[in-house]
């Protein structure tokens, strides 16, 4: 499973945009049925951004679904439609 951790770019929004942008990309181009964004815990704000930037359209596009765990909120898996 591929996987983003965001903790070391929280504070910039260029570099989480760019991130997020390549990393969701490069795992829907990867084939990978899943891949995790981990925002972490902390104040749920960076978890908010994750889930705007994966709701606009031409992002949403490229997956099936987006899962937040109850128990597990500091991390977002996104899954893709299997080719």
């Amino acid at each position: 499973m591929l996987s983003l951790d965001l903790h070391p770019l929280f504070r910039n929004n260029r570099d989480i945009e760019l991130a997020l942008r390549q990393f969701i990309f490069r795992a829907h181009q990867s084939g990978e049925p899943v891949a995790e964004i981990i925002p972490g815990k902390g104040t749920g704000q960076l978890r908010a951004r994750v889930l705007a930037f994966l709701e606009q359209k031409h992002i949403a596009r490229l997956y099936e679904r987006v899962e937040v765990k109850d128990g597990n909120t500091g991390r977002v898996l996104v899954h893709f439609a299997r080719r």
